[in-house]
């Protein structure tokens, strides 16, 4: 596949205005979006050994490699237009510590932004750019 794929959280409201950002800053559709809940997107973990009922990330897939968490959120960042691929600069210190600071926002998420009934429907608009 051509486009990188990203996995979000489809209930999460942080995650679905994250997605809402990307779109936005995206206008040349490279990025595909699949809810991790969702059958492609429990399809996509699967194939990439990737514990479906445990995902509590962002998951970017560009070709056959797949990058979570922190480094995840920061390739997507690399591929937006200025200002953002600057914060791919902080690809340079380990992952586990921007994991550390990653894990605490995922882990409140519900909490501090919502939690929605349901996965995002898009629009049909954009309904080419969703794999769901």
């Amino acid at each position: 596949m051509d486009h990188p794929i990203i996995l979000f959280d489809g209930v999460c409201n942080l995650c679905n205005s994250s997605v809402d950002f990307l779109i936005d800053r995206d206008p040349e559709a490279r990025f595909r979006f699949a809810s991790l809940q969702g059958e492609t997107g429990q399809n996509f973990l699967l194939k990439h050994d990737l514990a479906p009922q445990a995902m509590d990330s962002v998951v970017l897939i560009e070709g056959e490699t797949v990058f979570v968490r922190s480094t995840a959120a920061l390739r997507i960042a690399r591929r937006l237009p200025f200002p953002w691929p600057l914060f791919s600069i902080f690809l340079i210190i380990p992952a586990l510590l921007r994991d550390f600071f990653y894990d605490r926002i995922a882990r409140n998420r519900y909490r501090w932004f919502g939690k929605r009934e349901s996965c995002r429907m898009p629009t049909p608009e954009l309904q080419a750019r969703f794999l769901d």
